[in-house]
């Protein structure tokens, strides 16, 4: 018996070791390498494939963001994560707000960082469970450790999602409003941070009432923005 129980802690080291060496080498890299896709995209490329759409191609150009908009980030922090730079990866004070709302029985309120949605899209799948939440936060661990917020910022604006296959900021500016990223102003900026809760859904071109105003707060708390130097 107890044999058999060092071989099962050997076994349960080794598997933990072997997940924390794989994380490292996944993650770290990405500091300097810009990732080429992410599991999101793939995954619509895979849903595509299985629907019999062999012509699909995602729309996606990586840009460096500092042939970005800054007007892109502040719009999306003031949408996503006030606190984004305060924090290391998970808003705490977020989270409490969103269970005690969640309690009342209202729509289901998320609490997701920056961080945490782009270990979301990018190394994972986008049907929930705790499965993939566990996940998302060892990533986020990982990411926020091994990357520098700037990074961080940098790879989430090139793999959200602004529209039906519609990936990255340079994809969204030329696809949606006919210009480049580096050319966003702040109006076009709150309207690709105000259609994150479901690109899908809502069209940052042409959009809804409801849309536009959810617009026009990000423009207004846009301004409490401040990015580092």
């Amino acid at each position: 018996m107890t044999r058999g129980l060092r071989r099962i802690g050997r076994t349960a080291i080794l598997l933990s070791l072997g997940a924390l060496l794989g994380s490292v080498l996944l993650v770290a890299p990405l500091r300097w390498l810009d990732p080429p896709t992410s599991a999101f995209m793939l995954g619509k490329r895979i849903d595509a494939l299985l629907a019999g759409d062999f012509a699909y191609r995602n729309r996606h150009q990586w840009v460096d963001s500092a042939a970005i908009s800054t007007h892109l980030p502040r719009a999306l922090i003031a949408a996503e994560d006030q606190r984004f730079f305060d924090h290391h990866g998970f808003d705490i004070d977020a989270i409490r707000k969103a269970v005690d709302y969640n309690r009342k029985g209202r729509r289901v309120r998320g609490a997701s960082t920056i961080s945490q949605q782009t270990a979301k899209n990018l190394f994972l799948w986008s049907t929930r469970s705790w499965i993939r939440k566990g996940l998302e936060s060892w990533f986020t661990i990982w990411i926020e450790l091994l990357w520098p917020k700037s990074r961080i910022l940098e790879i989430y604006m090139n793999i959200a999602e602004f529209g039906p296959g519609i990936y990255g900021a340079e994809a969204a500016a030329s696809t949606l409003f006919g210009r480049s990223a580096a050319t966003l102003n702040r109006e076009q900026a709150a309207l690709l941070a105000a259609v994150l809760p479901s690109p899908r859904r809502y069209r940052a071109e042409a959009p809804s009432p409801w849309l536009q105003r959810r617009a026009n707060w990000i423009l207004g708390q846009m301004r409490q923005i401040r990015l580092p130097d």
